[in-house]
């Protein structure tokens, strides 16, 4: 961390003052959301929350929720959104999946995958027109790909399943992910996410992993396509600088980092790339959209 020999005054962010920050939101139409640690944790709703959702809605927002998750799909999101308060309809998500099997559809429309991870990838990937193939059918004809996303269950993820992709994958299919967590949180515990189960079948195969998910800028362009917004007239929102800061600044959006997630302030100075700005929670937003500026103070 910067220390006493630095002789310059450390910036956090771009835009420093609450009136400045109030400008540049106040022209949004759009905002891209992550969930956990910025609306939620666990089953918790965290303050100021209800009050954005409340804002985007009133204001006539566009708005993604937008997560690295592969294992739910927009049904189940939206089921847990409306079980906690927050409300949410099934059209509203993003998901890691879904931005795997749209790049997918890029790169090869209608091409054929072996997949190694839930029912919600496989839909996914299904619902853009991409064949998911057996292990009996990879073997027999060669998929142009081999997908892995989280997975807690033995039948999905094994030695058998490790080594049929270790194989494909020396024979020409290429390795994606839908994310390159290595670890997720799953209830107090944590557990392997994709990263780490992609990691044997790297070392195994010799080749590296392409991922899909946050902080690849490849999510945050295909939410704008959806929202069917300019970068310049959206903004994404997140909790951890090196995930949805980073994806957003590479994809060129303003970026909001909120403190009631992950990432802290000293976390803000081990990276060579800012935010646009920071808050203390969602809820600030809406306060300095809705001439409320007074309200609201910058975190230091």
């Amino acid at each position: 961390l910067p220390s006493k020999t630095f002789s310059r005054s450390i910036s956090f962010t771009t835009f420093e003052s609450k009136e400045e920050v109030s400008k540049v939101l106040k022209e949004k139409e759009a905002f891209i959301i992550d969930c956990d640690g910025v609306l939620y944790h666990g089953d918790i709703v965290l303050p100021g929350a209800k009050e954005f959702i409340d804002f985007l809605r009133n204001y006539n927002k566009k708005y993604c929720f937008l997560t690295n998750s592969s294992d739910r799909c927009p049904d189940q999101l939206a089921a847990k959104f409306n079980r906690i308060g927050l409300g949410a309809e099934p059209k509203d998500f993003y998901t890691s999946a879904m931005s795997t099997a749209t790049f997918l559809r890029l790169q090869k429309p209608s091409g054929s995958a072996y997949v190694v991870g839930e029912q919600s990838l496989v839909d996914a990937l299904t619902a853009e027109g991409i064949r998911v193939v057996t292990a009996e059918e990879a073997d027999a004809n060669t998929p142009e790909f081999v997908v892995f996303g989280e997975t807690v269950s033995n039948e999905t993820f094994n030695y058998e399943e490790i080594t049929t992709a270790v194989r494909l994958v020396r024979r020409g299919s290429r390795l994606v992910g839908t994310n390159e967590d290595v670890a997720d949180r799953h209830g107090e515990e944590m557990i392997p996410g994709t990263g780490a189960l992609t990691r044997p079948v790297e070392a195994a195969s010799g080749f590296g992993c392409y991922y899909l998910g946050k902080p690849n800028p490849f999510m945050i362009q295909s939410a704008l396509d959806r929202l069917e917004v300019g970068r310049e007239k959206a903004c994404m929102v997140g909790d951890r600088m090196n995930t949805d800061i980073q994806a957003g600044v590479e994809a060129t959006v303003d970026t909001v980092l909120v403190l009631s997630g992950i990432s802290t302030m000293n976390t803000v100075l081990q990276y060579s790339f800012r935010p646009s700005t920071i808050l203390h929670t969602v809820g600030d937003i809406a306060s300095l959209c809705t001439d409320k500026v007074d309200s609201v103070e910058l975190p230091h």
